[in-house]
């Protein structure tokens, strides 16, 4: 057996365990009380990361015993899951989409990396995060504005994570340029897999000062609970039997299930601290490209 069946043999397996693993997320989680929007996340996010998906989900996400949702997801790394989870599932459809474009338009170097940040970025933002977030913040405009921060900084971050990743993958592994190959498919799954990871932390800064929510409970005739925001939303859950809580409602509601090791949450950082955080991101991202850039070029 040559190296590249002893690839194929691994990539076999990883997409036989995905499979199996996507099969669950997407029959179980109708029976967690989360948002619908986080439970697609996370059905996108398992058919990224394969087995590691189905395990966040099962020790993140789901509801341990009836009326237990809550407090499970109380816990701030729980909360910044949440996060991280939403960022990567709706950036990663965009970023996929773009690698696919530019490898039949036959696009290089930086600008498939410049069309695949567009599309991702403008994916995750305008569709995935601000569509997501309207009934909570008011209007598609207002929550356009509010998310874009947030969407930007973590954006950078997973693209840091993931460019170098999938750049020295598609050099090292042959044929993994092509869409058609599993092998491209595999590279991208680690790919979205490393960029999950370099996107936690900056996900858990941003859970803790109020600018992004984390894991949410849904139940029928009540509102969203347990977000860690900060600050108070008016929230709308769109689900059989649910009527719209009014801001006073779900702030009773956050408070009452802020998570357990929260500290001070929920003071937000000045315009200085922002803008320095976001030029470290789009450092990390320069960084993470460059590297790539080089490694591949070996």
């Amino acid at each position: 057996m040559d190296g590249l069946e002893f690839v194929d043999g691994i990539i076999l397996m990883w997409f036989s365990l995905t499979a199996l693993s996507v099969l669950f997320v997407a029959i179980d989680i109708w029976n967690t009380p989360e948002d619908p929007v986080l439970k697609w996340g996370f059905i996108l996010l398992t058919a990224y990361i394969g087995p590691f998906g189905v395990f966040l989900y099962v020790f993140g996400c789901r509801e341990p015993l009836p009326g237990l949702h809550e407090k499970y997801i109380a816990t701030r790394w729980r909360q910044v899951l949440g996060s991280t989870m939403h960022c990567v599932a709706g950036d990663g459809i965009g970023i996929l989409a773009g690698a696919i474009i530019g490898a039949v338009i036959q696009l290089s170097g930086l600008s498939e990396i410049l069309l695949e940040y567009v599309l991702g970025f403008g994916f995750g933002w305008a569709i995935f995060q601000a569509l997501a977030m309207k009934a909570m913040l008011g209007s598609y405009k207002q929550a356009l504005a509010k998310t874009f921060y947030a969407e930007l900084v973590s954006m950078n971050w997973l693209m840091a994570g993931m460019m170098p990743t999938m750049m020295i993958l598609m050099r090292t592994i042959e044929g993994a340029e092509d869409p058609t190959s599993h092998r491209f498919w595999f590279v991208m799954s680690m790919s979205l897999l490393v960029g999950f990871i370099a996107a936690y932390p900056i996900n858990w800064w941003l859970v803790s000062r109020g600018l992004k929510h984390g894991m949410m409970t849904v139940r029928p005739h009540e509102s969203m609970v347990g977000m860690d925001t900060g600050a108070p939303m008016d929230t709308a859950p769109h689900q059989a039997g649910t009527q719209p809580a009014s801001a006073q409602e779900h702030t009773k509601h956050s408070e009452n299930h802020k998570p357990d090791d929260q500290g001070p949450a929920g003071t937000k950082p000045s315009t200085t601290r922002m803008l320095a955080i976001a030029t470290i991101s789009f450092g990390a991202l320069a960084a993470g490209i460059t590297f790539g850039m080089s490694m591949a070029s070996h």
